[in-house]
């Protein structure tokens, strides 16, 4: 770690190198604070000290990422310089990285940005990605679904991403971005596309995108990648922040049906215009009511006469084509001629020749992971937790819909749920299914071969009164008749202390000499 160095006043505007500052409590270390103001993106340093990272392979334990301590970043002070000498790069390289916000008291990347380019060719006016390759605006690279992508994530090179799945098995990896230079006008680095193309084999196999394959925003809560938010396959863009590193997870859903072989396919990651940035080039009055004015003549040129000759006809066309060359020379349209009629719209020719491509592949094996999972992991929501979140009341409609919706969700992932309601030292009523055991939703719940466990509901838990022990001992005889009772389990108390240890004891005393099926 860099030794620790006081921070002077700076003025405001100023980029700094990233310092920790003294607490008001001996011994601490505190982030710089949030005035720090940065202008500009110094470069990038073209190589680290940690080494090169192995292919990512989902299979493959070295795929982990290095720790943290070896990932160096240059402090943005550092990177003013041009200096190309060793001791120039070898000072830029031994600046480490500032904490993650939300852990160790940390900032996020205050007094230091990465980005720029090394002898830069694009000069200090506004960047238009359209013109431009993303690769030049921001770096690319895979990382494998085991690492956190926190925002200060150092670049790697881009490499071919390489996974092996089963038939019914999900298979996810990352794909980290960060920006080099700053293309949007407002307070971002600039929007970027991802499109995924879909999976396809030479037999003839296709994993399609929205299906099979699904892309997720990985957003950091407190500093820290948590959240998965789904991206709008309509609207596939996220933004980027200067100095950050953002993640998106890449899901591979293998279906039981598919056929075995090599899937490959490509994701290409586009830098684009900000919608501002692009309504700032919107054509100004006078042109569109010029425009306006032309387009009128045509219509009033072209419009249906009743007995016109061929003469008359042969002008009017005549006319029409002078009006509307007349339109193709206006300003607006110079952008055009300068580049064949393309303009700077971004049509899929353009956004194909300024992309960035990861490179992906996929080979499905010639067997099926079994729909019930081998190891029967389950999964607790407290019921009230969901009352609160969506504003429901127990036992009406919208409550049981939202437990069904969250018991189905679950079952995608392989993880058997269960609900609950929390009583007082630490007891729990713990169910499955929150139907009773005689309704037709119990049985469908208990059947679905997807569940490998269920709770059976205690309810004298709660409650120990002659109504919950009718209503406990109506529920096992109907269960135990069926063929998925040997999934079941109780679940009494949540952690173990000392009134637990105590039960505990007394339920063993209890059962000796009891026979269990």
């Amino acid at each position: 770690a860099a030794p620790l160095t006081p921070v002077r006043p700076r003025a405001r505007g100023d980029v700094v190198p990233w310092a920790p500052r003294p607490s008001r409590e001996p011994g601490r270390w505190t982030a710089r604070s949030k005035e720090t103001v940065l202008f500009r993106f110094p470069p990038f340093p073209t190589s680290f000290p940690s080494s090169p990272s192995p292919p990512l392979s989902n299979r493959a334990a070295h795929a982990l990422p290095p720790s943290s301590t070896d990932r160096s970043l240059p402090a943005a002070g550092a990177m003013e310089s041009s200096d190309p000498s060793p001791a120039a790069v070898s000072k830029t390289q031994e600046i480490s990285v500032p904490p993650v916000e939300g852990v160790a008291g940390g900032g996020t990347s205050y007094g230091w940005v990465d980005g720029g380019l090394q002898g830069s060719h694009l000069g200090s006016s506004v960047i238009d990605p359209t013109k431009v390759h993303s690769a030049d605006l921001l770096h690319v690279w895979s990382m494998p679904s085991t690492a956190n992508v926190s925002q200060q994530e150092a670049p790697r090179p881009l490499e071919h991403v390489n996974l092996l799945a089963a038939r019914n098995e999900r298979e996810s990896f990352q794909i980290a971005l960060r920006p080099k230079v700053s293309w949007a006008s407002s307070g971002i680095a600039g929007p970027v596309q991802i499109q995924c193309t879909d999976l396809c084999s030479s037999s003839g196999g296709r994993l399609v995108v929205g299906q099979s394959i699904t892309l997720r925003h990985v957003v950091p809560i407190l500093g820290v990648p948590d959240a998965l938010v789904p991206i709008d396959p309509s609207s596939p863009q996220i933004n980027l922040l200067p100095g950050e590193t953002t993640a998106v997870w890449v899901s591979l859903n293998v279906p039981c049906g598919q056929e075995p072989g090599l899937y490959e396919g490509e994701i290409c990651i586009t830098a684009v215009r900000t919608d501002s940035d692009s309504k700032a080039d919107s054509l100004p009055k006078s042109e569109r009511y010029q425009l306006y004015k032309e387009l009128k003549t045509c219509l009033d040129i072209t419009e249906s006469r009743d007995h016109s000759s061929s003469e008359e006809m042969i002008l009017r066309l005549s006319s029409t084509s002078t009006t509307l060359r007349r339109m193709l020379v206006l300003p607006a349209f110079q952008d055009c001629h300068e580049n064949n009629g393309l303009g700077d719209m971004m049509d899929e020719d353009v956004m194909n020749n300024v992309a960035v491509r990861v490179k992906l592949s996929l080979t499905v094996w010639d067997f099926t992971l079994p729909l019930t999972p081998s190891l029967p992991a389950v999964f607790g929501i407290s019921e009230t937790v969901i009352e609160d979140r969506f504003c429901l009341e127990h036992g009406t409609k919208g409550w049981y819909d939202a437990l069904d919706h969250h018991f189905r969700w679950l079952l995608q992932y392989r993880i058997s749920p269960f609900f609950c309601r929390w009583g007082d030292s630490m007891r729990i009523l713990a169910y499955t299914c929150p139907w009773p055991a005689d309704h037709p939703k119990a049985n469908e719940y208990y059947s679905d071969p997807r569940l490998a466990a269920y709770a059976v509901p205690y309810a004298p838990i709660l409650s120990c009164t002659d109504a919950a022990k009718n209503s406990l001992r109506r529920e096992v005889e109907i269960l135990k008749t069926e063929a998925h009772w040997s999934k079941a389990y109780f679940y009494l108390w949540d952690e173990v202390h000392d009134f637990t240890s105590m039960l505990y004891r007394v339920r063993k005393e209890r059962s000796e000499g009891l026979e269990y099926h």
